[in-house]
């Protein structure tokens, strides 16, 4: 659905995108993160024309963004980080207007509008200004507006971003409904989110591609460390003990009256519980609590977005 082949982005003298290739693939749901600066949305705003690259080439469906931008703009919808709406019209009104503008033939109109408005749960908002709407509100016309000549393809840019918890998980159950007739590809800073909603995930940093792969995926294959902790009654050299393991990269202990919490960090996928609780009977630690904690996203990606390459 969705080729990028070398594209190169420059800016006077700064590149903000480097040479990157990826591809999403119809049905996907992608996540497509990196930190401020590091290219998304400089790329998303070539794959949707708004931005012509430098150098390589980006095609929507087999047709090239620029050479045949038409073909390409009508697959695709796209919902920016600030969804600009004309907000001295009312939902309704507006979401005609636009459909018009995107080509949706005139007999058609009213039927996509009330299917949108159905689809983002905004039909009791039909005949009230924009202006008067909340913030998650016109998040969802911003997505009918995407909707509404009814693409393959959403891409959305930090599509919860500002929205309160109950609005983030009402946008969030949208896009997962949508998805499930469309390709998406979204950009967002809320991690969690990505592991709920997406089958793959593509890491940007300083303009280039870092990691493109499942989220599980990449917690099992990068070196983003893990964490243990173990509450027990312990000798004074625990925690050196602790740290004699192979699999333990640093330990740090918080004594709490006659009982010691000790906070392990873990090579990736190691799992040393069995070989601590074995150090404690030998030791004779009274243990009243071992957990693990896995790597997360959040720990792959950090590791791959503070480097300096």
């Amino acid at each position: 659905m969705i080729r990028v082949q070398q594209l190169t982005k420059k800016y006077g003298s700064f590149t903000a995108v480097k040479g990157i290739s990826f591809e999403v693939e119809k049905g996907e749901i992608v996540g497509f993160l990196g930190p401020n600066g590091a290219g998304k949305s400089t790329t998303m705003k070539i794959l949707t024309g708004f931005l012509p690259p430098t150098t390589g080439r980006a095609s929507i469906a087999g047709f090239d963004v620029f050479d045949q931008s038409v073909e390409a703009r009508r697959r695709l919808g796209y919902l920016p980080e600030n969804t600009p709406l004309y907000t001295e019209m009312k939902v309704g009104e507006y979401l005609r207007y636009r459909a018009a503008l995107k080509g949706v033939p005139g007999s058609k109109v009213r039927e996509r509008v009330g299917d949108v408005l159905d689809l983002c749960q905004i039909s009791d908002r039909e005949k009230q200004l924009i202006s008067s709407l909340s913030k998650g509100y016109r998040q969802r016309v911003g997505l009918a507006d995407a909707l509404v000549h009814d693409p393959d393809l959403l891409i959305l840019d930090e599509p919860t971003i500002g929205l309160d918890p109950n609005q983030i998980r009402t946008v969030r159950e949208l896009i997962k409904n949508l998805a499930e007739k469309r390709t998406v590809l979204i950009s967002t800073h809320i991690l969690p989110e990505v592991e709920m909603m997406c089958s793959r995930v593509v890491v940007i940093h300083r303009g280039q591609i870092r990691a493109t792969d499942t989220a599980e995926n990449l917690r099992k294959n990068h070196r983003a460390v893990g964490e243990l902790v173990l509450e027990a009654k312990a000798g004074p050299d625990a925690v050196d003990a602790l740290k004699a393991i192979p699999t333990v990269k640093d330990v740090t202990a918080t004594p709490d009256g006659d009982w010691t919490t000790f906070t392990l960090r873990l090579d990736a996928n190691a799992e040393p519980g069995a070989e601590i609780m074995r150090l404690a009977m030998e030791r004779k630690w009274e243990v009243r609590e071992i957990h693990q904690k896995r790597a997360t996203l959040e720990d792959v990606f950090a590791e791959l977005t503070t480097s300096e390459h």
